[in-house]
């Protein structure tokens, strides 16, 4: 039983990795084209408009995707209550949006903005139609299904961007790339996906689900408005120009956190939701999570940080030059999100959202209160406090878990010691090399070779345990793949 659930993992993994892995790559070559192309202004806009339809993707979901791969039993009742209450929301809320976008546009003095925030608001009705075919997925590790998925998406995405960009329609290529990747993820879901909706809806199973789902309605709301309270206090105190390079600082680590630790977290639901009962096991998954996710992801946040200023002349060109602060304090915030998302999702797994929406409103009293101390002190000292909140709510997390899995924060910290250690010395090794005047170019490409070679050569030589699992378990996959 043991060795299924590591073969569903192992699998479930490899699929995940090509979907972010893939999907990530395209876009971000897409994303570096449209740089190239469009202005700050552009994504200042798209950044503003993206927190509040983000805000109501929430309540669309409602927190029924997680209770729909957490429940131990599913049916088709259960299914298609969930598919038609997440339509009736979004239409809700798509009126609320589009009535109300006037008054936003108003707010931040952008006129273009009511506009571009009603036809963006769209991509709600996909995210309704799609959430349980998703859930249905990942209920059954079959990612291979959100890879096709997302490739198709993301490559109708870069076309339509590309092209609209090319062509002089500035922000509109971003929205309606966007929109398109939205409308052909939805057709592939509805082709490869064998679950449809019915004609069925109860209301009872949609309260049943929602006691768990609910919790985490309210905590995702709470961190959503959180998260993208800088964009908005961005938007507001300085100008929409400052947002886009904290935007664009943001992009990278973003994306690299979101393949590596995402990709991870996506599979080790799931498997921890199997394992609810069996504490042994459930500590024994997070802990692997966290010992893998710590392995992979400090040495890229490191060496994005020491690399940020040859990397953003050399793909974006200069004129993103000022967002390069804001990269390196983002990758220090990234650094610790896979002690985060592992430690919630063993408390999901377990059922405690009670837990989860207690740890959310803690944080996010204390990242408020840093925000508001930071701001008369300018937009670094705000990003700064993020990173501080990052740290903070690091250690918030891991608390419930010491009592729960018998699985402490000093014990954490032991297991991503080795990592962050020799990460911050390939870092300080790389870092040396920006002192030797050679061409952007040459600096950056000698950067990354010394940097893989020092990590992995000091792993090897240390004989870290995380680098020796990874290795048995590329060749546990190969094998299967024989």
């Amino acid at each position: 039983m043991e060795n299924d659930l590591k073969r569903n993992v192992i699998r479930g993994l490899f699929w995940k990795f090509m979907e972010k892995g893939g999907t990530q790559g395209i876009q971000f070559i897409i994303q570096i084209i449209l740089a190239r192309l469009l202005s700050p202004n552009d994504y200042g806009i798209i950044a503003l408009i993206t927190v509040f339809i983000a805000i109501a993707n929430i309540f669309v979901e409602s927190g029924f995707g997680q209770s729909l791969i957490q429940k131990s039993i599913v049916d088709d009742v259960d299914y298609s209550s969930v598919f038609y209450f997440n339509l009736i929301i979004a239409s809700i809320l798509y009126v609320i949006l589009f009535i109300t976008a006037p008054l936003i546009a108003k707010f931040y003095s952008i006129p273009i903005l009511y506009l571009v925030l009603r036809v963006q608001s769209i991509t709600l009705f996909f995210g309704a139609f799609n959430a349980v075919q998703i859930a249905h997925v990942q209920r059954d590790m079959n990612f291979k299904k959100i890879f096709m998925t997302s490739l198709g998406g993301i490559i109708a995405q870069g076309v339509v961007g590309v092209l609209m960009a090319y062509h002089g329609y500035g922000v509109w290529a971003l929205v309606l790339s966007t929109l398109s990747n939205n409308f052909i993820m939805t057709i592939i879901l509805w082709i490869v996906v064998d679950w449809k909706p019915k004609l069925l809806f109860s209301y009872k199973r949609l309260k049943s689900m929602f006691h768990f789902g609910s919790r985490l309605l309210i905590s995702s709301l709470i961190d959503t408005i959180y998260t993208n309270i800088y964009s908005l206090t961005i938007g507001r105190l300085y100008d929409q120009k400052a947002l886009g390079y904290y935007n664009r600082g943001q992009n990278i680590p973003n994306i690299l956190v979101i393949n590596i630790d995402g990709s991870i977290q996506s599979v080790l639901f799931p498997a921890l939701s199997a394992e609810q009962n069996d504490r042994y096991k459930l500590k024994k998954l997070t802990r692997r999570s966290i010992v893998t996710s710590t392995f992979l992801i400090f040495p890229v946040m490191i060496g994005l940080a020491v690399c940020a200023k040859p990397l953003t002349i050399m793909l974006l060109t200069e004129k993103w030059l000022p967002s390069v602060p804001f990269m390196q304090l983002s990758c220090i915030a990234f650094a610790f999100y896979p002690i985060h998302t592992s430690n919630l999702q063993a408390i999901n797994a377990m059922g405690r959202s009670d837990i989860f929406l207690k740890l959310e409103i803690i944080k996010k009293i204390l990242g408020i209160l840093i925000l508001i101390v930071s701001i008369p002190f300018g937009i670094y000292a705000l990003v700064t406090g993020s990173v501080i909140v990052s740290i903070l709510s690091m250690i918030i997390n891991s608390w419930p878990n010491k009592k729960l899995l018998n699985y402490s924060f000093v014990e954490q910290v032991k297991d991503m010691i080795p990592s962050m250690a020799l990460s911050i010395i390939m870092g300080a090794i790389v870092y040396c090399i920006s002192f030797l005047n050679l061409s952007i170019w040459f600096t950056l490409i000698f950067q990354i070779i010394v940097g893989i070679i020092v990590y992995i050569g000091g792993a090897k030589l240390l004989k870290l345990e995380c680098f020796g699992y990874l290795i048995i378990t590329v060749k546990e996959f190969c094998k299967m793949r024989r």
